[in-house]
């Protein structure tokens, strides 16, 4: 069950969002969530503590399954259906990662990553020049596939007409957030790089 935070000051926390309980599972105060995290295996080993969104209220995993793709969490202290049920629709935030060991791993929060100017890398596929810029990382758009990088285009681009004879302008795209297509981040440079394939990027 929920309790309050220990921490000194608990609004010092760096808080990512990992889930957003849902209903009640069985009998015995398990819950269903929904995931935003890459990692539910380390975010929900027996012990692990999250959060509420201010980081006040202390949510401690007793256990936790997967049962058909979907995971099913114990937090300690609530232990019938009905405390389950006045869990339902709580989001579940857990502490940042070190930023130097996701370096290493070359993972990225989306946070990191919104802002960033996206230019082409050397050498594109495209055989235009390295360097060009294509526009900024305004979103991170989660699919059940993949990632995807919601990039503003720098320069809009008219696709065609619709049925009133008015131009069709795109003024984003959405890039798969995979190694092959976006080859290079550099956060002290504030720009990633991208390497699309014809058709992907409207105007490239």
């Amino acid at each position: 069950m929920a309790q309050q935070d220990m921490h000194d000051d608990p609004q010092q926390l760096e808080l990512l969002r990992v889930a957003r309980i849902g209903k009640a599972q069985g009998l015995k105060g398990e819950v269903t969530v929904r995931l935003y995290t890459d990692d539910p295996e380390w975010r929900f080993e027996p012990g692990s503590v999250l959060y509420d969104e201010d980081g006040e209220t202390e949510y401690i995993v007793e256990n936790s399954r997967t049962f058909k793709d979907r995971w099913i969490i114990k937090f300690e202290g609530t232990d019938d259906r009905t405390a389950a049920e006045t869990l339902n629709g709580i989001e579940l935030y857990g502490e940042a990662d070190d930023p130097d060991e996701m370096l290493e791993a070359d993972e990225w929060y989306p946070k990191d990553l919104i802002g960033l100017e996206a230019r082409l890398a050397e050498d594109n596929g495209l055989g235009l020049p390295a360097g060009q810029v294509v526009g900024k990382v305004v979103d991170v758009v989660d699919s059940p596939a993949q990632s995807l990088l919601k990039i503003r285009l720098t320069k809009p681009v008219v696709t065609g007409q619709n049925s009133k004879g008015e131009d069709v302008v795109e003024k984003t795209a959405l890039v798969p957030f995979v190694e092959q297509l976006v080859p290079e981040i550099d956060l002290d440079e504030q720009c990633l790089t991208l390497d699309p394939p014809g058709g992907l990027i409207p105007g490239l």
